[in-house]
């Protein structure tokens, strides 16, 4: 197939690209950068099924630019700030990835009568006061909140994809991402898992935010690519959960951490965000039904690769 992928260049974009590439797919990459790596597709540098863009979905002229570059016969919208760090820093260009750039890429799909796939989030459901997490529970969200820039982004996301299949028979998929870690990170992302790494393996203080019994379920990025890729060829339209329901506190995992690196870095305690969610955990029945998936990488197999990535970007570093 030909593919649209923006936020190509991203953690999850960049992984989902080489899974598309290696299934035998054609790729258009785009990403304006702000949290894109070109160094996440230096790898592709030759590879002609592959052709990388660097532009902003939301731009007045993106529409036209793409079409001439189609026709495409699965369009992916990725494009995001997924950090808590990155969209409190960038509100409202967060906003803006989550509704124009969402309409402009369901206008290239409905164009192409592509299919068309977003990736959304658990955030949606705010701090649940359902546990865990099923496609139907509708949230306990704060509209005006520091974090609302990306819940009622991904929310609003969800909503203009689902009023595009419902008016235009657009063939679409939402699915809505848990905790995800792996290799190409960045550092400074200032989610959990990058957080904890680096400063472990820097011999610093552990930050932990709240009293660590805040619990979180992590999901290794392969195990999330094929739930990606599994969904977008499917024929469910509502929201899907991917994610990883072997739900951690931060507590247990920042041990983890300390004994995998053998490392006696003390925690050093902060308060917790606020509208930080206290539990967190996806309720996949609905992903092993209609997909036949379930994540298969174990959160210590998972954790070795990336901190083999994680001293490789340290040492460059110095």
């Amino acid at each position: 197939m030909q593919v649209l992928i923006s936020g190509a260049a991203g953690f999850i974009g960049s992984h989902l690209v080489d899974r598309l590439l290696r299934d035998g797919h054609t790729v258009v990459g785009v990403d304006n950068f702000i949290t894109g790596d070109w160094g996440n597709l230096a790898h592709l540098s030759g590879v002609k099924e592959f052709a990388l863009i660097e532009m902003d979905a939301t731009a007045n002229d993106f529409v036209s630019r793409m079409t001439e570059l189609g026709p495409f016969d699965l369009v992916l919208h990725l494009a995001s700030l997924a950090s808590p760090k990155d969209y409190l820093a960038y509100p409202l260009e967060t906003l803006e990835s989550g509704s124009t750039a969402t309409r402009n890429m369901l206008e290239i799909a409905l164009r192409y009568e592509a299919r068309f796939l977003v990736t959304s989030t658990s955030e949606c459901y705010g701090d649940p006061l359902e546990h865990p997490q099923t496609e139907t529970y509708w949230g306990n969200v704060n509209p005006i909140g520091p974090r609302s820039c990306y819940d009622e982004s991904k929310r609003y996301a969800e909503a203009i994809t689902m009023a595009y299949h419902r008016k235009h028979g657009l063939r679409t998929n939402i699915a809505r991402i848990f905790n995800t870690y792996g290799p190409r990170m960045k550092l400074n992302d200032g989610r959990v898992v990058p957080a904890f790494l680096s400063q472990a393996l820097e011999g610093q203080p552990l930050t932990m935010y709240g009293d660590g019994t805040q619990t979180r379920s992590f999901c290794y990025v392969d195990d999330l690519v094929d739930g990606l890729c599994r969904l977008m060829m499917s024929e469910e339209r509502e929201p899907v959960n991917l994610g990883n329901p072997q739900e951690i506190t931060l507590l247990v995992f920042a041990e983890r951490i300390q004994r995998m690196l053998g490392t006696e870095c003390p925690l050093e305690f902060h308060p917790l965000p606020t509208d930080d969610p206290t539990r967190r955990q996806p309720d996949i029945a609905k992903a092993k039904r209609v997909l036949g998936w379930a994540p298969k990488v174990g959160l210590e197999e998972g954790l070795a690769p990336t901190v083999e990535y994680f001293q490789g970007k340290l040492a460059a570093r110095r």
